[in-house]
């Protein structure tokens, strides 16, 4: 699952790699490419994950807001996961006043992806210091703007951090192998990741990424591609 105003198809060369060794299924999040017109929580996005899994267990990973969205689904039917791979991820934010601050921001930046277009909005949130570390090539500038303004206006209203239920205090239902990845440039998500495998626990792997940012799976991808293959294999 990829991260907001992506879609399935931001994933870069991860993604063929390891289609060449098993079936993969990139999913559009609601909102969000193909799925622009659907709209959907965090726990309904979960669950339509799920619903495209099957009865067979896969190994699933998200990146950003398709992190948040991998761990909803893993809460909600753990059996369905055998592992899980979460990238630049978060599990809310506790303080409700700090909550509710961000909800307001994503309702704000929701109305100015509405008032600029899409092509306009994709400039200004690319320029963001988190993009710092993509290039041409991996913006994905093309592709994102196969996007919808209003379908990103509603990802954010439904999906954002701000309406987020914090899950700390669950993370240790999850029992299956799980690797969070961050970048040593983020280190907002460093701080999130080494937090996120306190609540896991012993059946958690943290790596941080060098030279990359909030994107480590595009800035350096055959580091991590080479870590999740390996990881993945066991």
């Amino acid at each position: 699952m990829h991260g907001f105003a992506q879609n399935r198809n931001c994933w870069g060369p991860l993604a063929g790699r390891l289609a060449s060794e098993r079936d993969v299924l990139a999913l559009d999040l609601a909102g969000h490419g193909t799925a622009s017109e659907v709209t959907a929580d965090l726990w309904q996005s979960g669950q339509l994950v799920l619903d495209a899994i099957g009865d067979q267990p896969a190994a699933v990973i998200g990146y950003s807001m398709g992190a948040r969205v991998a761990l909803h689904a893993a809460l909600t039917r753990p059996e369905a996961i055998d592992r899980l791979v979460l990238i630049s991820g978060t599990a809310g934010i506790d303080d409700p006043n700090e909550r509710e601050q961000r909800r307001v921001r994503d309702e704000a930046l929701a109305e100015r992806i509405e008032d600029l277009g899409i092509d306009a909005f994709l400039d200004e949130w690319l320029a963001l210091p988190m993009f710092a570390g993509l290039t041409d090539e991996t913006r994905f500038l093309e592709q994102r703007r196969t996007n919808t303004a209003a379908g990103l206006a509603s990802a954010l209203r439904h999906s954002g951090t701000g309406t987020q239920e914090p899950l700390w205090d669950r993370l240790g239902e999850l029992t299956m192998p799980t690797l969070v990845i961050v970048g040593e440039l983020d280190p907002t998500y460093e701080a999130l990741g080494e937090r996120l495998v306190d609540g896991i626990g012993d059946s958690s792997m943290f790596v941080v990424v060098g030279n990359s940012g909030h994107s480590p799976h595009l800035e350096q991808p055959e580091a991590v591609i080479d870590l999740i293959t390996t990881w993945a294999a066991g």
